[in-house]
């Protein structure tokens, strides 16, 4: 069965700092670009980051660039999202996605499998 699972999320202060991760089974991550996304009550989901399946090529939306970093070990079939400088506007649930065709996406409804999502609070 294909499954992504997203861990590392939780309670953090401004200016903290948490890694997520999104490990596969069923599947080998090594030929599958992944997304990070997140979605806050009452607001559509968003684009965060994106990862090639070589890792060669990374893409952040200008609300995290400079603060969160992408980043894939294919041997642990796991990608990972760290997230330094928190702030409140972060707090939200991430998912990590999958797509199997061309390069990254920014767009969900490209992506082919998704995981249930980790809670990340940002408050003091």
């Amino acid at each position: 069965q294909v499954k992504l699972v997203e861990s590392g999320g939780g309670l953090v202060q401004p200016g903290g700092s948490l890694r997520l991760s999104c490990a596969a089974s069923g599947f080998t991550l090594d030929y599958y670009n992944i997304g990070w996304f997140r979605q806050a009550p009452g607001k559509e989901r968003e684009f965060v980051a994106a990862i090639g399946y070589s890792g060669g090529s990374t893409y952040y939306a200008d609300s995290v660039k400079g603060r969160f970093t992408i980043s894939r070990d294919n041997a642990k079939n796991t990608v990972y999202l760290q997230m330094n400088s928190l702030k409140p506007e972060d707090a939200a649930v991430y998912y990590c996605a999958a797509r199997s065709r061309y390069g990254p996406s920014y767009y969900s409804y490209e992506y082919d499998y998704w995981g249930q999502g980790t809670q990340v609070t940002v408050s003091s």
